[in-house]
């Protein structure tokens, strides 16, 4: 098995994000098929489990602990360290390394692994958080409500399994903006994702948009708009990488994400508030951008997000839609994930080429190019032009 594992890891070192992700794959398909009728019914019976108590070991804080270690930490250190009952504690700590979570290095003696490692950093601990709070509680009430509905696909933002789930008639940023904790968590898992991807400037040709000597491209004219762009993540990499080009650079948002935007400061980045599903108060920037915002919207409302961009444009302007673009077969299973969550969450989902397509046609856009940023997830910017004569 030893050198079975290290031909595996050499295999992984080094690989590329799609390659890697293939072999976790391959290897998961490896464990399941290996596994005997009991294995599965209780690997299966105790999804829910793991996810409980990582979340218990985030409220103590003990991967911190483990992670802030040079050694092995002691049950007893641990107690110190935690204020929990000692009993309950153990039964949470060998619970969390049985899955492999933590690692128990002997008697009352545990230690971390890259799992729990990962999970000491904030940025995932507010994922992890936010699943668990927020939309884990939907995922157990949708068999149920597709029961009650008729199995019909969800498409209307204001009637899905999350006002179900939570009781609510608001909106899910309605709701998870009106609760602090939920709020934190959720800015805190949009940042970590941003921070831990490849940036979709990396890879997008702005040279090929943008000529050095184009009389249109000035210092008065708004050069991108990041529209939904939350506290301005989006702006300030595109601001800080093309210092050299002239014009504004604006970041779009309800006033509460703008207030917590202009509060942090980013320089050479405008905030303003706007409601997306009103026109466009900027009028013939270059670029309109939009990331993973339709993603949370059913067609109808994202098709009336586009018009309001097409609106706005210039004859130069282009509309830039960073989401993910599915193939017709063999979707990671992290895309149907985040697809299926933005189902039960929003009414929403990820779509495939086509079905983006007929969402670009409806509001009369043609595709200029496609550039995929982040293989592994499918995510690609589209730079979009109004077509000719509309």
């Amino acid at each position: 098995m030893e050198t079975i594992t290290q031909q595996v890891t050499a295999l992984a070192t080094g690989a590329d994000e799609v390659t890697r992700k293939h072999i976790l794959t391959e290897l998961r398909d490896l464990s399941y098929a290996l596994e005997s009728p009991e294995d599965t019914t209780l690997r299966l019976q105790g999804t829910n489990l793991t996810l409980a108590v990582v979340r218990i070991g985030l409220n103590l804080k003990i991967f911190e602990h483990l992670a802030n270690s040079a050694s092995p930490l002691t049950l007893k250190e641990l107690v110190d360290l935690t204020n929990a009952d000692g009993l309950l504690l153990a039964r949470i700590l060998r619970t969390l390394a049985g899955y492999g979570v933590i690692k128990e290095t002997g008697v009352d003696e545990f230690a971390s692994t890259n799992v729990s490692t990962t999970l000491a950093r904030p940025g995932t601990a507010g994922i992890i958080k936010h699943y668990f709070d927020v939309v884990g509680l939907l995922y157990q009430a949708t068999p149920a409500y597709l029961d009650k509905h008729g199995y019909k696909d969800l498409n209307d933002a204001h009637n899905t399994v999350f006002q179900a789930a939570h009781d609510t008639t608001q909106t899910p940023f309605e709701w998870i903006s009106s609760r602090p904790e939920a709020y934190a968590n959720f800015n805190t898992y949009m940042a970590a994702r941003n921070a831990d991807q490849v940036s979709w400037l990396q890879n997008y040709p702005v040279h090929k948009d943008i000529s050095p000597t184009d009389p249109n491209i000035n210092p008065e004219r708004v050069l991108f708009v990041d529209v939904g762009g939350g506290i301005g993540h989006q702006a300030t990499d595109f601001r800080a990488k093309y210092k050299e080009i002239p014009g504004r650079v604006l970041n779009q948002d309800l006033a509460f994400p703008i207030k917590q935007a202009k509060g942090i400061g980013a320089p050479g980045v405008e905030h303003m508030v706007h409601d997306i599903f009103t026109p466009n108060p900027i009028k013939g920037a270059k670029y309109y951008y939009i990331r993973e915002v339709m993603h949370d919207w059913p067609d109808a409302k994202s098709i009336t997000i586009l018009q309001h961009l097409v609106d706005a444009m210039a004859e130069d302007s282009l509309v830039l839609v960073d989401e993910m673009v599915l193939p017709d077969k063999g979707v990671p299973w992290q895309v149907m994930q985040m697809d299926i969550s933005m189902m039960v969450t929003f009414g929403a989902m990820e779509r495939t080429e086509a079905q983006w397509t007929h969402i670009f046609d409806t509001v009369g856009l043609e595709r200029v190019r496609s550039v995929v940023h982040r293989p592994g997830m499918l995510e690609t910017v589209t730079a979009l032009r109004r077509k000719r004569g509309m």
